[in-house]
């Protein structure tokens, strides 16, 4: 696996600032947006906007909740190369997984954050195998990891345009946390990284600082994992999906409670002794 010299996440910018009726001139921290490019054994598969940072996570992560490989072995390689452009991604995989590429890349034509754009009939909407899960959350737990992630998120510090997605252990600590500035992409990058650390997905939950939309739990089952909390509100599709896939699904995460919409058994909403 081969990285590139670090690419700048954030720009400066010269910014007017107008706050209690009266105008600044200051420099403000702006987060990048760059044209990311996935290929696989030399062919080029799709190009997403997302900040270049964690790429190798991204990487791992898009190419197992796009079901383009199945387990890491299908992985060989993984180099990443930056242009004028943009940057390339380029992956090595195992030839049965380049023949699903094929097809998933036939398929992804035209495709937007919706997650259904590009799809030839109703068909290839599948709801994903229910998720075999041991996780547990508590309230006490889901509140501090969730107080943890916002502290985590350095980048959002800096520049307030990004969305974060975290790992919380059963224990309830918080151990790996990305951001991007697209939600999905966030998402992608925690799975790779707790793909590559070989955590099992499915003894704790993911956290995510937006909506949980139809494609966030779907990612989530893809990878097996059997919580999924979102700061904001989900959406009717992904409540249905989470239903039918055994998530437990968690919104409007706040500091006086939650809104706990599916696999209520998960969930331990009784304060401490």
């Amino acid at each position: 696996m081969k990285t590139p010299a670090a690419t700048a996440i954030t720009a400066n910018c010269v910014v007017t600032q107008w706050r209690n009726n009266r105008a600044g001139i200051e420099m403000a921290q702006i987060a990048e947006e760059v044209p990311i490019a996935l290929e696989y054994n030399g062919i080029a598969h799709v190009v997403m906007l997302a900040t270049p940072a964690d790429l190798l996570d991204f990487a791992w992560g898009f190419s197992m909740t796009e079901g383009i490989v199945r387990t890491p072995a299908d992985i060989y390689d993984c180099e990443i190369l930056t242009g004028e452009a943009g940057i390339r991604v380029t992956l090595q995989i195992a030839s049965e997984a380049f023949m699903n590429m094929k097809e998933k890349r036939r398929r992804l034509a035209g495709r937007t954050g919706c997650g259904l754009c590009g799809m030839e009939s109703l068909q290839q909407l599948h709801t994903p195998a229910p998720v075999n899960s041991t996780a547990r959350v508590t309230w006490a737990q889901l509140q501090n990891a969730m107080q943890d992630m916002e502290t985590k998120q350095v980048l959002r510090a800096q520049t307030g345009a990004t969305h974060a997605a975290a790992w919380m252990k059963r224990d309830g600590t918080v151990s790996t946390v990305r951001e991007d500035v697209g939600r999905h992409n966030a998402l992608d990058k925690l799975i790779g990284a707790l793909w590559q650390q070989q955590e099992e997905l499915s003894s704790g939950s993911i956290l995510v600082s937006s909506r949980a939309s139809y494609e966030m739990v779907q990612k989530c089952a893809a990878a097996g994992a059997g919580v999924l909390a979102a700061v904001s509100s989900p959406t009717a599709m992904a409540i249905r999906m989470a239903a039918a896939a055994n998530i437990t699904l968690i919104g409007f995460v706040r500091r006086n409670g939650c809104a706990v919409y599916t696999h209520t058994n998960r969930f331990d909403g009784n304060p401490p002794d």
